[in-house]
């Protein structure tokens, strides 16, 4: 059966950049901790998950059309562009990129949308013939997972992969549901605020009586629990918005076809990538 891996790129850089316990230089004192944590976790990845074909994406500049719908989406992020080369994750990116060509996987940036939605584009096109494994930290891709598409949470020796069991389990929902969850509860990392009064537990209570969260507002009347009732009602505009900028769907051109992507995995190891890309 085909195997479709998808590396959410920046998001796995960002994780090693910072995750390595110091900064590590080579001998000619280039600093590589980003690259070399970045090419020994997708080797890693990669064995575990055994795919037919691989594609790691990568945000690149652009202007984002979520924060069109509410200017408070991501402003909590930090501008790299201030940022010194030794603490910033980007200064590396063009070795990991080598390494990519190195290794024989085909990578891009994106131009015109965020990662997410190229994810969501390969999933939601490639995921009923073609089994996918999304690798990212990123819950958003929770609400993509279904028999035949999994959210891989790499932690080395901690990693999880998540199925709708895994969703079912941690949050009392199925996946189609965490759009309307996320909306309900909110998400701190992307600076979405919910509603109040709304946690994670009485957001699957009210998805499990009303089903999404557009029959909840429909209904917003019949919550029996007052408080409740009364921050869907007084939060309902911004609850919309929040589906708008969360619920992923299948709108972009994807830049590869999946006949691209084949790979095969040939046991090469990060310190003969490095030495291929002149960093060792």
């Amino acid at each position: 059966m085909e195997r479709l891996l998808i590396i959410d790129g920046s998001n796995l850089l960002f994780q090693m950049f910072f995750g390595m316990p110091a900064r590590i230089v080579n001998k000619q004192g280039r600093a590589i901790q980003g690259t070399l944590g970045f090419v020994g976790a997708l080797l890693k990845i990669i064995r575990k998950v055994q795919p037919s074909h691989v594609l790691v994406l990568f945000d690149g500049e652009h202007e984002n059309e979520r924060a069109v719908l509410d200017s408070n989406y991501k402003a909590n992020r930090v501008d790299y562009s201030e940022i010194p080369k030794e603490e910033n994750p980007f200064s590396q990116l063009n070795d990991v990129y080598a390494a990519l060509d190195f290794i024989g996987i085909k990578h891009i940036e994106t131009t015109t949308c965020e990662t997410d939605d190229l994810i969501a584009g390969y999933a939601l096109s490639f995921g009923q013939e073609t089994e996918i494994v999304i690798s990212s930290l990123d819950s958003d891709f929770f609400q993509l997972i279904t028999d035949k598409v999994s959210v891989l949470r790499y932690r080395g020796k901690n990693t999880v992969i998540c199925t709708p069991e895994y969703i079912k389990e941690k949050f009392g929902i199925i996946p189609e549901q965490y759009a309307d969850f996320k909306s309900l509860t909110g998400d701190t990392s992307d600076n979405i605020k919910g509603a109040d009064k709304i946690g994670p537990k009485t957001a699957a209570l009210l998805l499990n009586e009303f089903g999404n969260l557009k029959n909840i507002l429909t209904n917003a009347e019949n919550i029996n629990k007052q408080s409740i009732k009364e921050s869907v009602i007084r939060n309902a505009e911004k609850l919309k918005t929040n589906y708008k900028i969360i619920k992923l769907g299948n709108v972009v051109p994807l830049p590869f076809d999946l006949h691209a992507l084949a790979y095969n995995y040939n046991g090469i190891t990060t310190n003969e990538v490095l030495q291929g890309v002149g960093l060792r």
